[in-house]
């Protein structure tokens, strides 16, 4: 349960009391009305009211320069929700996360700043030494740095709400952030002698169906945690579909004059981006994540459909791409 508190003029006050009743909101009060004819007003909601909360405010207050809606978390409520809440709460399928709730988190990632590239340069070469030298741990601990992640959801998140500004600002962050790592691991792998015998850097040329189911699971994971939540579970999606070792692997071996390898891994690279992109495209469709108005609405179906379909169309070749490979290697 989460408290929204909206602080607006007093006028407001009767018809932000409907809404409240409206949405079945139980818990509500009010503060004290201030000199400039201000007052707040605060309601204890449920995950299920939440949106429909948020979105009858929004509608109300969008003309207020001077209305503010705020959204605090809360630890405990007791007495504790009843098993029948609990499990209404359950059989719904949509988020148990706000739109906004979720817009905030996810377009922080998507943010093209000195932080963002100092992370990709830092993972990049985090990743390289792990992958050079064969060492696991290190590898991994490139892949919880994971801020090519971040883009990537912002960019399925920008489609699902129709939202051209997130769409850009996470395309353009995706694209320099993959090309930022892209020349890094070049240089890198014209300078470093690149061990050929390491597993990890080998695995990482290789790419198959199982490479697909794994993405595409992940993808769907990762929209999952966000839209419940559970956040922490990120970093095992970090894991599971992590971007930088193949971008990583596909320089070095261009460093290293392995044109053949090199494809490979970025063969790997495209599966886990297109792989991701579509489950979380999904994800947020099936979790009933969408746009306030009807039309935000009507432009956001359209870029779903856009999207899913080329994202569609993308994972059809490169699976045509990888069978065709492995009916060359088959004797």
């Amino acid at each position: 349960m989460k408290i929204i508190e909206v602080i607006a003029d007093k006028g407001h006050m009767d018809t932000l009391t409907s809404i409240a009743e409206q949405q079945g909101i139980k818990d509500f009060w009010y503060g004290v009305p201030q000199e400039n004819e201000r007052q707040n007003l605060r309601m204890l909601v449920t995950p299920e009211q939440r949106q429909a909360v948020l979105d009858a405010l929004q509608s109300v207050l969008a003309t207020s320069e001077s209305a503010r809606i705020i959204i605090e978390p809360v630890e405990v409520c007791l007495p504790a929700a009843s098993d029948e809440s609990q499990e209404s709460s359950k059989s719904k399928g949509s988020s148990s996360l706000s739109r906004e709730e979720l817009y905030n988190s996810i377009e922080k990632t998507a943010r093209l700043d000195q932080n963002y590239l100092l992370l990709v340069c830092f993972s990049t070469i985090v990743a390289a030494i792990g992958l050079i030298e064969d060492n696991v741990a290190v590898v991994v601990a490139a892949m919880v740095i994971a801020p090519l992640l971040g883009p990537n959801l912002a960019f399925a998140l920008g489609t699902a709400l129709g939202d051209r500004v997130l769409i850009g600002k996470s395309l353009k962050t995706n694209i320099v952030g993959i090309g930022l790592a892209l020349v890094l691991s070049i240089a890198i792998g014209m300078l470093w002698p690149v061990n050929f015998a390491s597993a990890e850097l080998i695995a990482r040329t290789q790419v198959g169906f199982d490479s697909m189911a794994l993405a595409l699971a992940s993808g769907a994971a990762a929209i999952l945690s966000l839209t419940s939540g559970l956040s922490a579970i990120l970093v095992g999606v970090m894991v599971a579909v992590a971007l930088l070792p193949p971008t990583a692997t596909m320089g070095l071996m261009i460093g290293n004059g392995e044109y053949t390898l090199a494809f490979g891994a970025g063969m790997l690279l495209a599966v886990n981006v297109v792989c991701l992109n579509l489950a979380a495209k999904i994800g947020f469709l099936l979790r009933g994540v969408r746009p306030r108005t009807w039309l935000e609405q009507k432009k956001a179906r359209q870029s779903t459909a856009l999207s899913i379909l080329i994202w569609i169309i993308s994972l059809a070749v490169l699976a045509a791409i990888i069978l065709t490979q492995a009916e060359q290697l088959t004797p």
